[in-house]
């Protein structure tokens, strides 16, 4: 029975979750825009504190590896790296897509699960899935067009799931397509984050970097500075 802290900070909403045995004891989420850099400490110290704990009583760390956010994705990965490294545990990373994945295995009738994480304009991050949750097809960047996703949607019902699926529902028009806009959620993480401590699957807390799918461009300012 691990006690494992997840991290979620990929996308719009923040959120920290403890688990002990899988199942969630304690966990706080954060709705407001870009909040990741000021409340992912202090979200986690009110989980712990919730549940009695201090970060030495954890089994392990689990942070959300992404493809997502740029910053959310340093944050998470730099904040769980130090509890990791302080506290004298390992650390474990899931793939964001995946986390969307298992809440969509709550739809029946689904012949296949398509999360879809917002980049730009009709751009996303996605990856086909089971129904059971396992991934089907590799992780990439897709602008969507109104023959994406062709082969699975003439097989039968797809669930198109995430905080980008919804910007596709006037291009995907196919009486098969279903949409519903979620977000990742650390509480969703429990039963891979529990998956991924009983087969060992512990990251190198020196090395490991967030999983960007795509490198950082940084724009420049419009706003003349006098």
């Amino acid at each position: 029975m691990a006690k494992i802290l997840s991290l979620e900070t990929s996308g719009t909403i923040l959120s920290v979750a403890l688990a002990d045995g899988g199942t969630v004891v304690a966990d706080r989420v954060c709705r407001e825009p870009r909040m990741q850099a000021a409340l992912t400490a202090p979200l986690v110290k009110e989980v712990l504190n919730a549940a009695g704990l201090r970060a030495q009583d954890l089994d392990a760390v689990c942070v959300s590896k992404g493809p997502g956010s740029y910053t959310g994705l340093r944050v998470g990965v730099s904040t769980a790296k130090g509890l990791c490294f302080g506290a004298g545990v390992p650390l474990l990373a899931v793939c964001t897509l995946d986390i969307l994945a298992g809440d969509g295995r709550t739809e029946p009738d689904m012949t296949k699960v398509v999360p879809m994480i917002d980049a730009r304009r009709m751009e996303v991050y996605t990856a086909v899935y089971s129904p059971a949750g396992e991934r089907l097809t590799e992780i990439e960047a897709k602008v969507i067009g109104p023959d994406s996703f062709a082969d699975e949607l003439a097989a039968g019902p797809v669930l198109f799931i995430g905080d980008g699926a919804l910007k596709c529902k006037d291009v995907l028009t196919s009486p098969n397509a279903h949409f519903r806009e979620a977000f990742p959620l650390a509480s969703a993480m429990a039963p891979l984050a529990e998956k991924a401590y009983n087969e060992k699957q512990f990251e190198d807390l020196a090395y490991f970097e967030p999983f960007y799918l795509k490198e950082f461009v940084a724009t420049v300012s419009r706003k003349t500075i006098l």
